[in-house]
This record gives C-alpha cells, structure tokens and sequence, in this order.
C-alpha cells in the first residue's frame, strides 16, 4: 500500500502522462513541455493539473524557474523529478524506499550501469561518480556556447572552487531537496544558470545543461563563495559574453589542431 508524501512533486514532463508517479504524492506541481499531439488533451482526461512551458529539451530550467517563481513561498521539502524517471533512472521498488526521505536524496539507481574502471563508478547505489574530463562536450548533438568544459562553468560560478577529480550527481537530474538547499543560493542564481542552458536546441539542448547536470550536488550541498555576477543579471549577461568569445577562440585554437594533425598523417602517407 503506497501512503503519499506530503513534500511536493515538482515535476518536468513530457510526453508522457504520468499517473503511476502521482500516487507516490499529496500535492505536485506538474510542467508539462510535450510536443506529442495529444498529450494535454490526455493530462485534462486524467483531472491533472499542469502548466505549459517551452520544451527547452531538458528539466533543469524546469527546477529553477520554480525556485524563483516560488522563492518567497518555496514548501519545506521538494522531490525534483521527471515525468518517466519510473523505469528511466530508477525502479519503482527504488522509488518506493525513498520517495518520503525527509533529506538530500540522490534519485537515481541502475545495476545494469556499465562500469569502466577510472571512468565511472558507483559510491553508493544511488551516487553515480564520473571521470571528470568533459567528454560529452564535444558532441555534435549537444552544442556549447558559452563554457568548453565543466572546469570553466564550475570556476565561473564559484570563487576558488577545487576542480575535482570525479563528479558525484544523480544522471537526470532528480534529487529531494530541502527549501533551506535552495535558498542557500539568491533567486537571481538560478535565473542566470537558465540562460547558460536555455539558449536553442539546434539539433538538441545545449552541452551546458549536461555540464550543470553534473554541478547540481555542488549547487545544493557545497559551501564554495559564489561570485558576485551570479547574483546580479546586469553583470552577469556582461561577464558571460566574456565567456562566449574565450570560448570560440578555444573552439578555434582546437579545430586548427585538429585540421594540423590530419595534414600530418596525409603527409605521412
């Protein structure tokens, strides 16, 4: 017998309609950013509640507009989620054993992770661990704009942050969080972290969301001095400009390696 939890469900989906995650809780909050035909129809069918958004192709945008819509009126504890996180990032018999916490959860889960030594591993069954080398930066299907690797975002957003060696993060994005995580961070902090991943999805979402993915435990739970632009969106559009130029001048130092390197094995030949 499931007993729904009072902490609210903030939840990002999209075509989908997801009732097996609603009996999980009370009250939810539901953003609905399909593209399917059909789905809001279906959503309206089922008696549930949603707000339409931009498909801005992934959740985290979703999070932290709530937190700075709600900021003055954020509830004690909030379960971030996606709408196919049931068989997508966790079980449900996973699901089940944590959905009530009433603390900083990882939710995530998957024993058929394929593990590489030195690249990835689990901590814990819910804490994935990565090699901290950007590697999916350099996808075509992801495009960057303004940071080139997670090193530079992480530095750009903090004062004196320590690069790790790994990062720890829940892949997908779902965490429970208390309202005292988010308010460790301005409002004006999550409205700028919006505009690095929110800016097109030519041909998918940028490979700035992929890289705040992975900052979100650090975002939450860390206690690094955060640098004053984060905190000011005047300041910040300036210094992220300031971003974008060292950024093409990185992408074109890279492309004339790379174009050296092939003139040398033709050569070679």
């Amino acid at each position: 017998m499931i007993k729904p939890t009072d902490t609210i469900f903030v939840i990002h989906n999209f075509n989908m309609v997801p009732n097996d995650l609603l009996k999980y809780c009370e009250n939810y909050v539901l953003y609905d950013a399909s593209t399917e035909p059909g789905i809001t129809d279906r959503l309206e069918e089922e008696g549930i509640k949603y707000t339409k958004i931009q498909n801005t192709g992934h959740n985290l945008t979703t999070y932290f507009n709530y937190f700075a819509d709600h900021y003055d009126s954020l509830p004690e504890f909030m379960c971030l989620l996606k709408g196919n996180i049931l068989g997508r990032h966790c079980s449900a018999e996973f699901f089940q054993r944590v959905y009530t916490n009433k603390y900083f959860t990882y939710l995530y889960e998957d024993k058929n992770v394929i593990l590489k030594h030195d690249i990835n591993f689990l901590a814990m069954e819910n804490m994935y661990l990565e090699k901290n080398d950007s590697w999916y930066v350099g996808s075509p299907d992801h495009p960057h704009r303004y940071f080139d690797n997670f090193n530079r975002l992480l530095q750009f957003v903090y004062q004196d942050a320590p690069v790790p060696e790994y990062c720890i993060f829940a892949p997908g994005g779902c965490y429970i969080i208390s309202r005292e995580q988010v308010l460790k961070n301005s409002r004006e902090f999550y409205m700028n972290l919006n505009k690095i991943m929110s800016y097109g999805l030519e041909p998918n979402f940028p490979s700035e969301a992929h890289q705040i993915e992975r900052m979100m435990p650090v975002i939450f739970s860390a206690n690094y001095k955060v640098n004053p632009w984060m905190n000011n969106e005047i300041e910040f559009d300036k210094k992220i400009e300031a971003e974008r130029l060292i950024t093409i001048e990185n992408d074109a130092k890279r492309n004339r390696g790379q174009l050296r390197k092939f003139i040398d094995r033709i050569l070679e030949k």
